[in-house]
């Protein structure tokens, strides 16, 4: 494998000239297996290499004259190397060069969304183990529901990363393919040696059999990946939000002393990342949408495909790098405030206990439907009357006469509902 293909930057990987220079080197491997096919004198192989370099302005100029991209570069190869030149882009097409180009332009930036994953899921892990006991509210329809702990509710986003690394990772294998098998993927005028040689020296895989062009459903396989991982994160995002509401605050963004939240409201500290990832994902998930699009062309190809994937297979891979570094800095310095997820057990004045009332009731003989009834009467009244849960069903009498003093506060120990997140944690294995 050429030891080049390794970029440490996303940004590097879709800049033109690089795509030109991974033009280059296919045209220059595929030189060389015609070579040792004896299609082309192996003396000409290394004259090419030293005179054929990638002129962005004479690409520019010559494609204004053609108006195509490929035979603009390819002429401007063969302008450089002479009467050597004829050799160059010997019996290939178009999307030979393209698509293995670009299908390696998109393992390069799987190999850092990986990376960049494998990263954010060791920050969950890590963050989800140090606050497993950190209690606090769970709910649902935004209402209190039952206790939880803040490590658990990260655990899940732990093993959602998981999930998603994986989807990329075999979205990626999916990608990791090349094709130099000629107009409509015949091999009429290239043999299938070339696109063997070719795509073992990128560290490609030769596609099993393709028409002109690699086939789209790798590449909505890939954005589709991409995309179900920003949704991901805009949910991680959105619930990082909602719990840093004013009324809420037990999460909050880092903020910095220099930061600026408002330039009217000095006060203000907003979750300006978590924002700023939640309206990225839509962009993500949009340009999935269009690769999903891509798949159906003309008979053995066309390029409808082309315009689109030029702006949203870089544009997501971009992005996708983005939104995952910032949100693992996100969680890294993420406030968590414990004592906050305390205080805000008292606003629903005891009422989630009911269901451990409820069953302490069936468990004791009482009919299910009167027992649900008896302890939403309670929980209504409580409502109502701004008053405490466990007092109203202390002076009920029809709940005294089943369920002892010691019974009742027994149904308001908070340790009941946690008591099993240890077991789940050894089965996350954190």
């Amino acid at each position: 494998m050429i030891a080049r293909y390794t970029l440490p930057d996303m940004g590097a990987i879709w800049e033109e000239k690089n795509r030109y220079r991974t033009w280059l080197d296919i045209e220059l491997l595929a030189c060389e297996a015609n070579a040792k096919l004896g299609k082309i004198p192996a003396s000409a192989i290394p004259k090419i290499r030293k005179r054929a370099k990638v002129n962005l302005g004479r690409i520019h100029k010559l494609d204004e004259i053609t108006n195509h991209e490929v035979v603009a570069f390819v002429r401007s190869l063969a302008e450089q190397a002479g009467k050597e030149g004829k050799y160059i882009h010997l019996g290939l097409t178009s999307s030979d060069i393209m698509d293995t180009g670009f299908f390696l332009q998109v393992r390069q930036s799987a190999e850092i969304i990986v990376k960049d994953m494998e990263g954010l899921v060791r920050i969950l892990k890590a963050k989800a183990k140090q606050y497993k006991n950190t209690v606090m509210m769970g709910r649902t329809h935004n209402v209190h529901a039952q206790p939880i702990t803040f490590g658990l509710k990260l655990a899940i986003w732990y093993t959602e990363m998981q999930r998603n690394l994986q989807r990329v990772r075999d979205a990626a294998e999916q990608i990791n393919c090349g094709k130099i098998s000629g107009a409509v993927g015949t091999y009429a005028e290239v043999e299938p040696f070339v696109e063997q040689y070719v795509c073992g020296k990128l560290g490609l895989k030769p596609a099993p059999v393709s028409n002109q062009i690699i086939q789209r459903d790798r590449l909505a396989h890939f954005l589709s990946a991409l995309a179900i991982t920003a949704s991901s994160l805009d949910k991680f995002c959105q619930e990082i939000r909602n719990l840093q509401h004013t009324e809420i605050l037990e999460v909050e963004e880092y903020f910095s002393p220099t930061q600026k939240g408002s330039s009217a409201m000095p006060h203000k500290r907003n979750p300006v990342i978590a924002e700023r990832i939640s309206g990225l994902s839509r962009v993500i998930r949009a340009n999935a949408l269009a690769g999903f699009e891509n798949m159906p062309l003309w008979h053995e190809r066309d390029i409808s495909h082309s315009s689109a994937e030029r702006v949203i297979v870089p544009d997501s891979c971009i992005l996708a790098d983005y939104i995952l570094r910032k949100f693992t800095g996100l969680v890294e310095k993420m406030n968590v405030y414990a004592g906050r997820m305390k205080e805000n057990f008292s606003a629903s004045r005891n009422l989630i206990f009911s269901q451990r009332v409820l069953v302490r009731l069936v468990e004791k003989g009482m009919d299910s439907k009167a027992a649900y009834d008896l302890v939403q009467k309670n929980a209504m009244k409580t409502w109502k009357d701004e008053t405490d849960f466990k007092e109203e069903i202390k002076k009920d009498l029809a709940v005294t006469k089943i369920l002892s003093g010691k019974e009742i506060e027994g149904c308001f120990n908070l340790s009941h509902f946690l008591r099993h997140i240890p077991r789940i944690f050894r089965r996350l294995g954190i």
